[in-house]
């Protein structure tokens, strides 16, 4: 996958519902059996988000990353870093808001990797740079993975529906007990974290929440 053009990877982006971020799971010891059962259960793409790890140690786990993301014919994409994306041959980078500005990684970057921006207001969806490939919207409900955000509630989620053009995925304590919730709502793709990394059977997991999810983008 490492060697696909930017219109390929959009392509599969755009065909995309299943969004799982994690961490390298240090404290498990299960990364590549964990990626190997989550893309296998029909996870489109996933990240690597290691906020404190050093660039070396992030692409020593992007190598599983990568190696389980080809195997399974899905996407895999860094959180915040450019220069380490690059390095470890990853599909795409996403960016928050105060992360590098859109412009400036995709000059580092290049045109064919995929660019992800977290979206927290109908603000940020009208002011969306044009660097951008994809976006989020929330979070949604109130998530320890974003303390410092306050729940944008579904109201986001049915403008985004209505008014963003590009891919977008809600976010933000997402799970199998109100996703049913957010797709009434106009949602379609989901990320998720906890739901998936922290659930007791995490292929169960992926099945119930592409179980939720329309099929038609």
């Amino acid at each position: 996958m490492a060697s696909l053009l930017g219109d390929q990877r959009r392509e599969r982006l755009a065909a995309s519902r299943l969004y799982v971020v994690t961490d390298a799971r240090e404290d498990k010891h299960d990364l590549p059996a964990f990626l190997d059962a989550i893309l296998g259960a029909g996870v489109d793409i996933v990240q690597l988000r290691e906020k404190k790890a050093e660039a070396g140690d992030v692409i020593r786990y992007a190598r599983v990353f990568r190696k389980a993301a080809d195997k399974h014919g899905a996407l895999f994409t860094i959180n915040d870093r450019a220069d380490v994306a690059l390095a470890c041959e990853a599909d795409g980078l996403h960016v928050g808001q105060s992360d590098l500005p859109c412009q400036w990684a995709r000059r580092i970057i290049g045109p064919d990797l995929i660019l992800g921006l977290s979206c927290h207001s109908p603000g940020d969806h009208d002011n969306l740079p044009a660097q951008v490939d994809y976006v989020t919207a929330g979070p949604v409900w109130a998530t320890p993975t974003k303390p410092d955000r306050e729940a944008t509630g579904l109201d986001l989620v049915t403008r985004a529906a209505n008014k963003v053009r590009l891919p977008w995925f809600a976010i933000g304590g997402i799970d199998g007990g109100n996703i049913h919730q957010l797709v009434r709502a106009g949602g379609k793709r989901v990320v998720v974290v906890r739901a998936v990394t922290e659930a007791e059977d995490p292929v169960y997991a992926v099945k119930e929440l592409l179980s939720a999810l329309p099929k038609d983008r």
